[in-house]
């Protein structure tokens, strides 16, 4: 029961995607951190939430964004970028959320919305033409990209209480929940 209640809430804050929001104020590090925190099979932790991810994308894609694509995208240019920093968040959640409390939530949202800040925005830095690829060019990438970490890391803020605290309150009433 309960591998269907932590997919379930990875695929409803997925979807969430779809509603309008600010830049960057996405669940991405969220159901990263949620999944790495609860699966106990690991690997679930990296399956369902990029799964969730992915689906997301193709909707918003090939729907919301359909006009900036020759024909159905199955991924777009810097998903491999957002998986990477996607999994090594994962990773991080897995090593460092094995006891869930509000600072080690607190922490790992911050450390998750940094690591995705970093890896984004390198990649872009080496896979663009609008910066030199020198470290002054990388810098004034990352400096371009600082209004977006502060969307990031509301949004991971966010995310993180609304998925682990859905879930507490959902685990705190059913006595039938099992480990996954």
């Amino acid at each position: 029961m309960s591998i269907f209640i932590i997919s379930g809430l990875i695929l409803v804050a997925a979807l969430s995607r779809l509603l309008p929001h600010a830049p960057n104020f996405t669940p991405v590090g969220a159901t990263a951190l949620f999944g790495a925190a609860y699966f106990t099979k690991k690997y679930w932790a990296f399956v369902i939430p990029f799964v969730a991810l992915w689906v997301s994308d193709l909707i918003l894609n090939n729907v919301f964004y359909a006009q900036y694509y020759d024909g159905f995208a199955w991924f777009t240019s810097g998903f491999a970028l957002i998986v990477g920093a996607f999994a090594v968040i994962t990773l991080f959640g897995i090593k460092f959320l094995k006891k869930v409390t509000p600072a080690s939530l607190l922490g790992s949202s911050v450390v998750a919305s940094t690591l995705f800040f970093l890896i984004t925005n390198f990649g872009s830095w080496m896979s663009s033409g609008m910066y030199p690829k020198t470290g002054s060019g990388l810098m004034a990438c990352y400096a371009a990209g600082v209004p977006f970490f502060w969307n990031t890391l509301a949004g991971d803020l966010f995310y993180v209480a609304v998925l682990f605290g859905a879930y507490e309150f959902i685990k705190s009433y059913s006595s039938k929940m099992e480990l996954v």
